[in-house]
């Protein structure tokens, strides 16, 4: 990565519309002096195909699209969700799993419906119940990959983080986005939307993933 590059900008670009993650990303990189701006603030950039495999290719294709068309330093994640229940799914298409321009609530919606039929397929098969009645419909997985593209050299840094959890059949919180609310964590026995900014930052996926990137970052200034 090119050090004056990064040097020479303070602001730092992120490649999505998505408000929440937008949020995320200033907290933990106001840390290090810079500002953030996002794909909402540039509506010339048309909407990016991502058409990758894994959740990094996607990271690359959005981080390197912004960057060559604003020619500056842009930050971008592609994160989702695993369930062990699901073989994995919805995976790389985890904003996508009710269609495209789905809503988050329509997610939520589907991925319950497809583990209720699993569960209704499988009548002997255990579910585990939380203090409140709810219960525990199979693990789990958040995924992040991030990917900063410096144009001025066509170089990546990247990182990528997990984090463990379970899919609960009911909602435990009203804060975050995307499936925060049936995202259940045993360690802290609270649901990831029930967590202060800090908090959901200390631990998340997302929060992984920085933790392994603002080093890096750091190194290059």
């Amino acid at each position: 990565m090119s050090i004056p590059s990064i040097l020479s900008h303070e602001t730092i670009v992120i490649a999505t519309k998505n408000a929440g993650k937008v949020k995320e990303f200033a907290h933990a990189l106001e840390k290090l002096g810079k500002k953030t701006a996002s794909l909402l603030d540039y509506p010339q950039i048309p909407d990016i195909i991502e058409d990758g495999l894994t959740f990094l290719e996607n990271a690359r294709i959005k981080a390197k699209t912004t960057g060559d068309a604003l020619g500056v330093p842009v930050l971008a994640d592609d994160s989702g969700l695993r369930v062990e229940a699901l073989n994995g799914e919805p995976g790389v298409y985890s904003a996508r799993y009710a269609g495209e321009g789905a809503k988050d609530s329509d997610n939520n919606a589907k991925l319950l419906k497809q583990l209720n039929l699993i569960h209704a397929r499988r009548e002997a098969l255990a579910v585990e119940l939380l203090p409140d009645g709810s219960r525990l419909l199979s693990k789990a997985e958040f995924v992040c990959a991030l990917a900063l593209y410096d144009p001025a050299t066509g170089k990546f840094l990247e990182a990528e983080g997990t984090v463990e959890g379970w899919i609960t059949d009911q909602p435990h919180g009203t804060g975050g986005f995307g499936y925060d609310p049936l995202f259940w964590l045993p360690g802290l026995s609270r649901g990831m939307a029930e967590l202060t900014k800090d908090e959901k930052q200390q631990i998340s996926h997302r929060g992984e993933a920085l933790k392994k990137l603002l080093p890096l970052l750091e190194q290059a200034q």
